[in-house]
């Protein structure tokens, strides 16, 4: 259900960016850690847009694969398992490299009668 709270956010920095344009589509970048069931998501950024100037955007993304690097030995490698343990040395100590994303890459809105790409800042 966080999905519709998130859409939500998605929404207000769409607009925000979009200063007034429509918007045609957002793309993002979410991380395999961040448990956001993307259908889920855009459900809820459909029901979120009605009426505004997202109404009808797409709402596209790209899955980031969980990639872990031991703080120790800094190896780095994709689990295949909930366990976040280094297979080089066994050390415990864990950074998530990647996998935890959830950013919007660009927007793309209508700009008389073309469309326009921006990266939200």
């Amino acid at each position: 259900m966080h999905e519709l709270s998130l859409s939500s956010a998605i929404l207000e920095t769409a607009l925000r960016h979009a200063e007034g344009r429509r918007v045609k589509s957002v793309q993002m970048r979410i991380g395999t850690m961040r448990q956001v069931v993307p259908d889920s998501l855009g459900f809820y950024f459909d029901i979120v847009t009605r009426g505004t100037l997202c109404e009808g955007a797409e709402l596209e993304h790209e899955r980031v694969a969980t990639l872990l690097r031991c703080e120790s030995c800094a190896r780095e490698w994709r689990p295949e398992l909930p366990i976040f343990r280094c297979p080089g040395c066994g050390c415990g100590e864990v950074e998530i490299a990647a996998g935890n994303e959830f950013d919007i890459d660009s927007i793309v809105v209508e700009e008389n009668e073309e469309t326009k790409c921006i990266a939200p800042r």
